[in-house]
């Protein structure tokens, strides 16, 4: 199918986010108005495992929800960072852990219908202790279950964060 861009324009240009309005050309030949958020730079996200099999979450604050959610660390990563790179340095930064063994998952867009944004998942393990550095607007909390524990939760809506449901579940499928 076709779909062509006839205008594009940014309506707003933040600290985070760019939101882009663009007429498009549907496959019918008819115009529809899409808009676009666009993060400026790609996350990454980590799943540590503990020396105890316990998956480590970190419960922050999010405006968007208003709400303290339970997520995996992760984080924006920085100019000329790989995302293995950004996944080690938010595990340390936001749970004092380093990880000895980093396993790549899988590369996810979380909201499709409207943004713009790559967040590349990550599964530690062999996890030692570091220092943890919260950046001067975080808050975490850290919490440790088990994927047992992890995946109930998901069932009963305890945890509803994108990228930790999908990353719990890749663990779990990939480690049964």
């Amino acid at each position: 199918m076709a779909y062509k861009v006839l205008d594009s324009r940014k309506a707003y240009v933040g600290k985070l986010v760019t939101v882009t309005v663009d007429t498009v050309e549907m496959p019918d030949g008819k115009k529809a108005v899409r808009e676009t958020v666009i993060r400026g730079k790609n996350a990454a996200a980590v799943l540590p495992i503990d020396n105890d099999g316990k998956i480590i979450l970190v419960r922050q604050y999010r405006h968007a929800y208003k709400e303290m959610l339970l997520e995996i660390p992760a984080g924006v990563l920085e100019e000329g960072e790989e995302p293995e790179q950004g996944v080690l340095r938010e595990l340390n930064e936001e749970t004092g852990k380093i990880a000895e063994k980093l396993t790549y998952i899988c590369t996810l867009y979380p909201t499709v219908g409207y943004c713009k944004e790559e967040i590349a998942l990550y599964l530690a393990e062999n996890l030692k202790n570091g220092k943890q550095n919260l950046d001067p607007e975080e808050f975490i909390e850290i919490e440790r279950y088990t994927p047992k524990e992890a995946v109930e939760m998901i069932y009963r809506g305890e945890i509803r964060d994108a990228k930790t449901v999908a990353a719990i579940f890749a663990y779990e499928m990939g480690h049964k």
